[in-house]
């Protein structure tokens, strides 16, 4: 490689582009712990009054708080108004530290009711009335500090502006134990594999720019060889007694630590990293269940192929797309045809109720629901900007939200309208687990149009949010929420917008067609017109701001599960052999590049969706008109 003053000028911009994200990592790792308070020293101890009243201790096994530190940190969570309280040990290990503080920011966590519940893991102060409702009453204590995070994560949905940090220094822990730092990412909502390989993409990108421009490289190299000290050095607030071996040896810590992370073993039990586990009982009857349903075939789950358009009856159909479950990877092969006269896009043959029983099984609930409830829970700009779409026309005050969910939406939603009461519509359990976390207040379990009539006129306010697309009778759906609605009051749709251009681009491998799950997929104009013939009048319209910016992400992970599908999971009709898992590693290791060549494009059409109100999705606000 050629010497600094023949090196090329990309690797010397990149190299200065590393070192100032070096740079300001290391600043914001600095704000942020300047932003976690200190336990004050408790007042004089009433020998009257229980140490902690109303309030529980859970901990990690292994670690402890004295009588000082539970008096003083019950103080602050009074003080503070919080429900839920992370008690961080003062003398966290130096790595621990680092990853906390690149995950929490505590201010913007505290006000933001759908940021995860990141913490330290090693204990909780719960007050009793969540505690209560999140069902801990009869809860094992936690075995490691995974399960404490995992308790965390869900603590802080049941008190979503209530959760608090604080640096406990009477609280004593043992030291870190790195054979469980994948699971402890695990429980993070962090893929192991995929962040350990990318840190040892990213020491062999410091051994690239120390070798290839070695000024730039110099700096690039001490700033995240020192970076433990510079963050955590003098600070005030936590005090590493590994800080200085830690700093030492960062790089070789790194490499090591990614190389154990890598070869870690999945976690046990019914749901892994590679599927199931067939020493779990659950598993194995999960995995026969599959099989006796595949042994009768496919062919079942379809009704015959239609001749016409459901939407406006016409039969001058095409075939827009054929392509298999490229998100499960469940047997079957799915149509999609389109109508040449109105632009109306349907699954054909459609799958029968039965079907569709059997391709939703295990995706946002069972084996799939962890993973649903993650990328719910990351939508809070998109979330905040459906519901400020009614602040120019209306004030909702009853507000139904139909496809509910878990509740994410109402959620968000709440920050930006506190008085409004919001109620959810759902299939599934999670419209009653949102009930209990207190993110609406009413849940509904039960197809919408069945549920029409009981609901009649209660609402000023329904929203469908990528619903509609789900649906067997889009129509019957439009004709429920007219029933719900209050004369004047609103309808707000958000749905996957057919038109793309991107659509035609990415082919089979554009995320929106999500098959096997997508009925229809409706042009805004069909929807417009159907709209106005049930007596809405349509106030807004937004492209851009509804965009998804998943296209080429989308594309990247389908392609790699249709090379390389799960052999662990319960419907595989091949067997889980390791070479097959070892085949599927390697491509997901592979496309690694991909999926960050991906996400810059997905960056880069973002903002231009966003200047020029284009996109993969249309939202709409109508108002139904009174008589």
């Amino acid at each position: 490689m050629a010497p600094a003053h023949r090196s090329g000028p990309v690797i010397r911009g990149l190299a200065a582009a590393t070192a100032v994200a070096l740079a300001a990592g290391t600043v914001r790792a600095r704000r942020r712990l300047a932003a976690l308070p200190v336990l004050a020293p408790p007042g004089p101890y009433d020998p009257a009054r229980p140490v902690a009243p109303g309030w529980h201790l859970i901990t990690a096994p292994g670690v402890t708080a004295d009588e000082a530190t539970l008096r003083a940190a019950t103080a602050h969570a009074v003080q503070e108004g919080l429900h839920v309280l992370d008690l961080i040990p003062e003398r966290l290990d130096a790595a621990g530290a680092l990853g906390l503080l690149r995950l929490l920011d505590p201010e913007a966590h505290r006000a933001d009711r759908c940021a995860p519940g990141h913490g330290a893991g090693r204990a909780l102060l719960v007050a009793d009335e969540v505690h209560r409702r999140a069902g801990l009453g009869t809860h094992t204590p936690p075995r490691s500090v995974a399960e404490l995070l995992t308790l965390l994560g869900t603590l802080k949905e049941y008190a979503p502006t209530s959760t608090g940090w604080v640096i406990a220094p009477g609280l004593t822990t043992p030291p870190a134990d790195p054979a469980r730092h994948a699971e402890e990412l695990r429980a993070r909502g962090l893929p192991p594999a995929l962040l350990s390989a990318a840190q040892l993409a990213g020491l062999l990108w410091l051994a690239k720019c120390a070798h290839a421009t070695p000024r730039w490289g110099a700096a690039v190299v001490a700033l995240y060889w020192l970076q433990p000290a510079l963050v955590l050095a003098s600070n005030g607030r936590l005090r590493p007694a590994d800080l200085p071996r830690a700093t030492a040896a960062r790089p070789l810590r790194a490499l090591t630590g990614a190389l154990h992370t890598l070869g870690a073993p999945p976690p046990p039990g019914p749901a892994t990293a590679a599927g199931t586990s067939a020493a779990d009982p659950t598993a194995t009857a999960r995995r026969a269940a599959y099989a006796a349903e595949l042994a009768a075939g496919t062919d079942r789950f379809f009704e015959p192929r239609r001749p016409d358009c459901p939407w406006c009856g016409a039969v001058d159909l095409t075939v827009r797309v054929h392509v298999p479950d490229l998100l499960q990877r469940k047997p079957g092969r799915f149509t999609l045809e389109e109508c040449r006269q109105c632009g109306h896009v349907f699954q054909n043959p459609r799958l029968t109720p039965q079907g569709l029983d059997f391709y939703y099984r295990d995706f946002y609930d069972g084996l799939g629901a962890e993973g649903a409830v993650l990328v719910l829970g990351r939508m809070n700009s998109t979330y905040r900007g459906r519901a400020e779409l009614l602040t120019p026309f209306t004030t909702p005050r009853n507000w139904l939200d139909v496809g509910t969910a878990a509740g994410h939406f109402c959620n968000a939603a709440r920050a930006v309208w506190p008085d409004t009461r919001f109620d959810g519509l759902d299939m599934g359990e999670g419209v009653h687990q949102a009930e209990r976390k207190g993110w609406i207040t009413t849940g509904y379990r039960g197809q919408f149009p069945e549920l029409a009539d009981r609901l009649a006129g209660r609402y000023d306010t329904v929203s469908m949010h990528h619903y509609l697309e789900h649906t067997r009778d889009p129509f019957a759906e439009l004709d429920a929420a007219v029933k719900v609605l209050a004369p004047g009051g609103h309808l707000l749709i958000e749905l996957p917008d057919p038109e793309a251009r991107i659509a035609r681009l990415l082919g089979p491998h554009w995320l929106p067609w999500f098959q096997p799950q997508h009925q229809h997929l409706m042009p805004l104009g069909n929807l417009e017109q159907a709209l106005a013939a049930r007596g809405f009048t349509v106030l807004a319209v937004q492209h851009g701001a509804a965009h998804q910016s998943n296209d080429f992400l989308g594309a990247v992970a389908l392609t790699a599960n249709r090379i390389a599908p799960d052999p662990g999971a319960p419907w595989a009709t091949v067997p889980a052999t390791p070479a097959r898992r070892a085949a599927r590693a390697a491509v997901h290791l592979a496309a690694m590049p991909c999926y960050a060549t991906a996400l810059a494009l997905d960056g880069v059409r973002n903002a231009l969706v966003r200047a020029t109100d284009g996109g993969n999705a249309y939202r709409l606000l109508a108002r139904k008109e009174l008589g």
